[in-house]
């Protein structure tokens, strides 16, 4: 691939020691570029920011392209991004073959396959500091609509970044086939049970009468014919049943995993999604201006049953698992629900800000009305005012026509929650300021002032005073936000981490009986978990998938960063264990108590720690919640 890429690269008349162009397409065209990829955008934030707390501070990027390699979008660790500022990796900047040479995105669209380009193997001399990893992004019809990349120093090169690449392009790939055919037929399929439900799954999709549409790759790949022949095809030329068969298997009490013996003979199982069919069998939400009596009884009592069941699974009791703080932090929450106070979540990442908000979302008054996200972090700058107020036809350059309803427009009755609040500009922060006070919203390029009641949940990982202080917060927006406060705790110093692991099991694994083993439990308590839930949730969702059919995740399904990660804290903690030690069991008087022993020893254990509750349980052999028995203003 290298090879043929390079002789493209000559082909193309570049020259190794020439110096590229980095300068990026003006505002206008890149705003422009943004919206015309606004599909991909939407789908690929979300993956990318999941794939870059997973290389977080190793000295790396996260990149997302159009077609043509023009960067739309990236996340990157500071200490890097001063070194990628030298070769513009920033949005507006094209890296096709053509401009760039040989590199990762111009020869994972150029191949049309994943590409990994390492050091000087780059074709031009100035980009021989970086190493690549690029999987192109394909559209339901099998075509290239972007690229997927990490980039890094040269030095931070490491085997693993090209497997968590391509397993995160495929899934904006399966992300964007479901919301393309959100109004047809999906069948998950694989030939493993365990399978179904994960990015091996094949997923094809059907017209209410059967006619095969599209299949995602894995698809493809299962039923062995490319996608023009397929379209000839349909769910009864391909499984040997008739369509209708999907709607009686799911008219059953209790219905299992589908058995079907594809065209090829091979057996496979599946689950059908009939999406607004003759039944419903997904919580989802009726189309507009339709009503719950449309829908026959069963398809209202089915949907009301999943509706329930989505809901107990994201309520804030189901997120009660047994830690004190956050038994605490559902009593405050509940008090205030239904009260038009607003919620202010803070934390650090990965805590699960977001599914606390769903949660109380869900067992809030407005559970039946939308509930709207928007990662304020995640939008370009440029967008953000247009994604949250809406726009009217011909706005702004390249606005779509008839305009666009904007989020908080969207949440109108229900719930908005603002992730991330404290990277929004400063310029739209008296925007929204405006719009929390008089409940009126103004699209972009009108006149017309709409009214819009809203539940306000806002989240932050960063320190909203400190913000202030430095002049990039609103103090008058904080204190509009700020009506109920509540802190999620890192994972690290939560109590409840065997319930956590369980429930994300049950959750990931799709059906599949999966445990933990002792010894995988024991180095999940001594890490110290910088991504906390959402760490977890990736690490797991990998392992269940590496365990296959053994069941039980042990320490050979860990992926090796984890492991190093876990080595690193044990020659930490031995190099201090003697000085602790010796500061932590000093002789107490012969009059002590041993109630004033323990709480002695459980306060110089704590000072000996810096205060960290989680190490000093670790340290004494005792559970978290003694410590705040014993010490309970800690």
């Amino acid at each position: 691939m290298i090879k043929e890429s390079r002789e493209r690269s000559i082909a193309y008349g570049l020259t190794e020691s020439a110096i590229p162009d980095f300068s990026p397409v003006n505002r206008t065209d890149l705003t422009l570029a943004i919206e015309q990829n606004r599909i991909l955008h939407t789908h690929a934030l979300p993956v990318m920011e999941t794939l870059y707390e997973q290389i977080i501070n190793t000295h790396n990027m996260v990149i997302l392209t159009d077609a043509h390699g023009l960067i739309v979008h990236t996340l990157g660790d500071d200490d890097f991004l001063e070194k990628a500022n030298r070769v513009a990796l920033q949005p507006g900047v094209a890296w096709s073959e053509q401009s760039k040479g040989t590199n990762a995105i111009g020869t994972a669209i150029a191949e049309q396959a994943p590409a990994q380009v390492h050091a000087n193997e780059h074709y031009l001399i100035a980009n021989h500091f970086l190493t690549c990893s690029a999987a192109p992004i394909f559209d339901s019809e099998g075509s290239v609509i972007g690229v997927l990349d990490v980039t890094g120093d040269q030095n931070s090169f490491h085997k693993h970044t090209m497997g968590l690449v391509r397993m995160s392009a495929q899934m904006i790939e399966n992300q964007m086939f479901s919301a393309a055919f959100s109004d047809a037929i999906t069948l998950r399929f694989h030939s493993r049970p365990e399978f179904i439900g994960t990015l091996m799954e094949g997923i094809a999709a059907f017209t209410q009468g059967g006619r095969f549409l599209s299949a995602n790759r894995c698809g493809l790949f299962q039923l062995g014919l490319p996608l023009n022949s397929l379209k000839m095809h349909t769910f009864s030329s391909l499984f040997g049943l008739p369509v209708s068969a999907l709607f009686d298997h799911y008219r059953t009490a209790s219905p299992g995993l589908l058995n079907l013996c594809m065209h090829s003979g091979v057996r496979v199982y599946a689950r059908a999604q009939l999406h607004r069919a003759n039944m419903f069998f997904q919580a989802e939400p009726l189309p507009a201006g339709a009503s719950e009596r449309s829908a026959p009884p069963q398809a209202q009592a089915a949907q009301r049953v999943d509706q329930q069941a989505t809901r107990r699974l994201s309520s804030l009791h189901y997120l009660n698992t047994g830690d004190a703080q956050i038994a605490a932090l559902i009593e405050k929450v509940n008090k205030v629900l239904g009260r038009d106070i607003a919620i202010l979540v803070t934390g650090e990442t990965g805590t699960g800000k977001e599914l606390l908000a769903q949660a109380i979302h869900n067992d809030s008054p407005r559970a039946n009305s939308p509930f709207v996200a928007v990662n304020c972090a995640s939008i370009p700058e440029t967008l953000i005012e247009s994604e949250l107020f809406g726009y009217e036809d011909g706005a702004f350059t390249g606005a779509r026509k008839k305009g666009s309803v904007g989020k908080i427009l969207q949440a109108n009755g229900g719930t908005l929650f603002l992730d991330e609040i404290g990277d929004m500009p400063l310029s739209l922060q008296a925007r929204l300021l405006r719009v929390l006070q008089e409940r009126m919203v103004t699209p972009l390029g009108s006149s017309r002032s709409i009214p819009v009641n809203v539940a306000l949940i806002c989240a932050t990982h960063r320190n909203l005073r400190e913000l202030i202080s430095a002049g990039v917060f609103r103090e008058d927006l904080y204190y509009r936000l700020n009506g109920l406060v509540v802190k999620l705790p890192p994972l690290r110093e939560r109590s409840d981490l065997e319930v956590v692991v369980q429930r994300l099991i049950v959750s990931e694994a799709d059906g599949m009986q999966c445990t933990v083993s002792a010894e995988v439990l024991q180095l999940f308590k001594r890490h110290n978990w910088p991504g906390n839930c959402r760490q977890l949730t990736n690490l797991l969702r990998t392992a269940i998938v590496m365990v296959g059919d053994d069941r039980e995740i042990r320490r050979e399904h860990l992926p090796d960063d984890f492991l190093d990660d876990i080595d690193a804290v044990r020659q930490g903690e031995s190099t201090q264990s003697t000085r602790i030690g010796a500061e932590v069991y000093a002789p107490m008087p012969a009059s002590a108590t041993l109630d004033d022993v323990e709480i002695s020893l459980i306060q110089k254990a704590l000072a000996a720690h810096g205060g960290n509750i989680s190490a000093t349980a670790r340290a004494l052999g005792v559970s978290r919640n003694k410590i705040y028995r014993k010490i309970p203003q800690q």
